[in-house]
């Protein structure tokens, strides 16, 4: 990262000197007077510009893309609990936000979804993405992003020019887009959970400090058990960011920094009946344990013991959480030289993750469990919380449910995911026959560091509601404990490979170039993009002459089985990762404006996705540390989609059709019919096809939002599994759905907010369906006396099960499965005063 950073403050140290002549040169400018921060969160939106994914800004009905925005004042409104809840509302993006902040699952428009993060679609702040890569295991991109009152909107767009305008992007971009100062004054907000644990504080300030000088800064801070009972505080921390432009006599220079320091929960998939058929499931809680309200963690389960690096015992704080510790500084200028207007942002950020959860690795009737793993006549205890000690003389009874669950703690420590990416691009619109021609070429430079440890263990517990789960212990009919203090295995479930350990570097360059010609009523455009990637580093896992015995009681001999199951990684047995890679992304489209109000567009795409994590471990590197595979190492996606749009006064409406191609090597964890869990291989192809709709309509004090994308989606090709060939790929809905009605006057608004899907099968081998759902959220925003807002929010208002994902994919056999589920309802009440 040093190159790239030294390269990068040689270059802005060439340019500040000649900014900062151009700004003592710069005549001082009255500008017209700024709206206050209380203004401008009443002000409807002026423009419907698109800035994300194109060269320059220009309005959506002269633009061949799909894009869409979410103001601060909605967000502010629909109060998401996390990134996750305010991304399923852009339309098309099928979010699974069953697990909080970290590790969100999101996808686009029918591109599928094997494993977790954001594979196709990168999650930028500022027009830089966060991670190189979306779906790092363990690091995905949402986790060093947050939602708060320093985002002055979230613009989206999907497909078309998003292959070509960053990488690793061919399903689309999101952008956060922060405040930088355009509206005097700022905000404070407490808000409080009603009916769940949460105390939040947040802030933002900004305005002028010259006429050609402003600035904002802004934050919050949260602590709470969070939407689910895990018996303990989950939500601890916060951020703030900060940023001050210089306005140039032709452009301007900003310098942003942000701390991030947050903890959030883990919310794994629930335990809970599954039973029916496969055609038509019923899922429903457990008796004493609720899929929404109550979490397999507790403070009776604090930690469990691995080996880690170095053959040095490690402990998973299963209390942590996802703690997620980065800093971030930032520089961003535009400025105007010989006719080209010459933009540059670099950004450098240090990062470090430790996520510590546990995921269900198998659960089924108590006295199963102590027969399959104790054999006959074992016998079950506590081994922890207050009943510590205490025999379990009643298995089928017990917790009213009677069901162990083998859990995985797990931990994975990014020690160092530090990136650092610099984006410089010229762009020059030209007079050409008549019309106009804007031309843009670029360079982009990254520089991601993945250096990370993924450790696992097994152990026995209970499951309890209101956070008081424990830990059970097994002992065979002969007296040998099976378990110690409720671990069975310090590793996952017998198996090894799951220990890893990897200190990888990704060096990314991509130049790219576009055109857009408009004359009259159309405008034709087109753009490409190279990206090369240098890989090089060392990865290390266990094996199965990886496991030993250790004296964890110091009695010098085995006390029980499960010391006798420690899988370590060995020492100086790591192997090298030594390979390139490179794509080429292009994209190229048609808009004709037909009236002042409608416009049609067409575009053909090819994008790519470069591979990170997900091939490092599953058999695709030669002992040299090169691909087996050249084609492991991309996924590509080709796209064609035709679209209208169409804007007068209040009504805007857009439809677009889009069809697209995808082929990928990933890994993916699939659940055995009886219920254990394993991760494999999986190298498939897909074809998706469909419609988007996205409409908003404004009367007087209504305003009605909607949005809809039916998709048909289908695997067209599967290596060692030509059976799948043809079916549907899972958690892949025909219809997603967004409605939201408003009413909005000087006193109050108040509305809905109605986010849904439709069924879909649990695996890719259409046997088990998942069921749709909708959550409806409401909310009502009094204004008494000016600055002053008063804001209940109510999410998932009717408390429903709502199922993102199904571990199983058949029905059980034991009748308890797995699933993750978004929260339940919750109130949360805020006051905010408008500075």
């Amino acid at each position: 990262m040093t190159s790239l950073a030294s390269v990068s403050a040689i270059a802005m140290a060439i340019l500040l000197p000649s900014a900062q002549a151009m700004a003592a040169n710069a005549p001082d400018k009255p500008e017209k007077a700024q709206p206050t921060a209380w203004e401008a969160d009443r002000a409807p939106a002026e423009s419907d510009m698109v800035t994300t994914g194109v060269a320059r800004g220009r309005d959506r009905l002269d633009s061949a893309t799909s894009t869409s925005s979410i103001r601060e004042v909605q967000i502010t409104r629909i109060a998401p609990l996390s990134l996750a809840e305010l991304f399923r509302n852009i339309p098309g993006m099928r979010v699974e936000a069953g697990s909080g902040d970290s590790e969100t699952a999101l996808t686009i428009r029918g591109l599928p979804l094997v494993g977790d993060g954001s594979k196709y679609v990168v999650v930028q702040e500022d027009g830089l993405p966060v991670m190189e890569f979306g779906d790092i295991q363990g690091g995905a991109a949402t986790n060093f992003v947050r939602a708060d009152l320093n985002i002055a909107q979230v613009e989206s767009i999907r497909g078309g020019s998003a292959s070509t305008f960053a990488s690793n992007s061919p399903g689309g971009v999101i952008n956060l887009v922060s405040k930088t100062g355009e509206a005097s004054g700022g905000s404070v907000m407490t808000s409080a959970g009603l009916d769940y644990g949460l105390a939040r504080g947040d802030f933002d300030y900004g305005g002028r400090l010259s006429d050609n000088l402003r600035f904002h800064i802004g934050g919050f801070y949260r602590t709470g058990e969070g939407p689910r009972n895990a018996g303990f505080s989950v939500f601890h921390g916060g951020q703030v960011k900060f940023n001050i432009t210089r306005q140039l006599e032709n452009g301007f220079i900003r310098f942003s920094a942000k701390v991030l320091d947050d903890s959030t929960g883990i919310s794994p998939p629930a335990v809970l009946r599954i039973t029916g058929s496969d055609a038509d499931p019923k899922y429903e809680s457990l008796a004493g344990f609720s899929a929404t309200r109550d979490l397999a963690t507790s403070p009776n389960i604090p930690s469990m013991y691995t080996m880690g690096r170095e053959d040095q015992i490690a402990t998973i704080n299963l209390r942590t959480g996802s703690h997620v510790k980065s800093v971030a500084l930032g520089v961003e200028t535009q400025f105007e030289v010989a006719g080209w207007t010459v933009s540059e942002r670099f950004r450098y950020s240090s990062s470090t993750l430790n996520t510590n959860g546990s995921y269900p690795g198998f659960a089924a009737p108590a006295d199963v469990i102590a027969t399959t793993f104790g054999g006959p006549g074992a016998a079950l205890s506590y081994a922890s919380g207050p009943k510590a000690g205490q025999a379990i003389t009643s298995p089928s009874t017990l917790n009213g449910n009677g069901i162990l669950l083998l859990g995985l703690p797990y931990q994975h420590n990014g020690r160092d995911l530090g990136f650092v990416v610099n984006d410089l691009r010229a762009s020059r619109v030209l007079p050409v026959s008549g019309g106009s021609l804007t031309l843009t070429g670029g360079v982009y430079r990254s520089r991601q560091a993945l250096h990370l440890d993924s450790l696992v263990a097994s152990d026995v517990q209970d499951l309890a509601g209101n956070g008081q789960s424990a830990l059970v212990d097994i002992t065979a009919a002969n007296g040998f404990k099976i378990t110690q203090d409720g671990a069975l295995f310090h590793s996952g479930l017998g198996s090894v490979g799951n220990q890893h350990s990897m200190d990888v570097d990704y060096d990314v360059t991509a130049p790219y170039g576009s055109f857009n010609f408009q004359h009259g009523h159309i405008a034709i455009g087109a753009s490409v993009r190279y990206d090369t990637g240098r890989v090089r580093g060392s990865v290390a896992n266990d094996g199965p002459e990886n496991v030993k015995f250790f004296d964890l009681d110091g009695n010098g001999v085995p006390s029980s089985f499960s010391e006798t199951t420690w899988a370590y990684i060995p020492r100086n047995a790591s192997h090298p990762v030594n390979y390139n890679y490179h794509y080429l992304s292009y994209s190229t489209g048609v808009n004709w404006r037909i009236a002042p109000q409608a416009a049609v567009f067409a575009r053909y795409s090819l994008g790519g996705r470069a591979a990170a994590d997900s091939i490092l471990f599953a058999g695709m590197l030669k002992p040299d540390g090169s691909l087996i595979k050249d084609d492991y190492a991309r996924a590509p996606v080709r796209q064609a989609e035709v679209g209208a749009k169409f804007r007068t006064g209040g009504l805007s409406l857009n439809l677009t059709s889009f069809y697209a191609t995808s082929r990928e090597t990933s890994t993916q964890v699939i659940t055995n019919p009886d219920g254990s869990a394993n991760s494999s291989t999986v190298s498939r192809s897909y074809r998706a096809y469909g419609a988007e709709f996205e409409g908003q309509i404004r009367k007087g004090n209504f305003s009605l939002t909607a949005s809809g994308t039916l998709t048909k989606a289908q695997i067209t090709g599967v290596e060692g599994q030509p059976e799948l060939v043809g079916n549907r790929p899972r958690h892949a809905a025909t219809l997603i759905y967004q409605l939201g009605p408003q009413y909005d006057s000087d006193l109050f608004t108040t509305g809905l907010n109605v986010i849904g899907t439709t069924g879909s099968f649990a695996q890719d081998s259409n046997q088990l369906r998942m069921p749709g759902y909708a959550t409806v959220g409401a909310y009502l925003q009094v204004r008494p006396v000016d600055r002053f807002v008063i804001s209940l929010n109510v999410s998932n208002l009717f408390d429903k099960l709502a199922i993102v994902n199904v571990g199983n994919g058949t029905l059980p056999l034991t009748g308890v499965g797995t699933a993750s589920v978004l929260n339940p309802r919750t109130v949360t009440a805020s006051l905010r005063f408008f500075l």
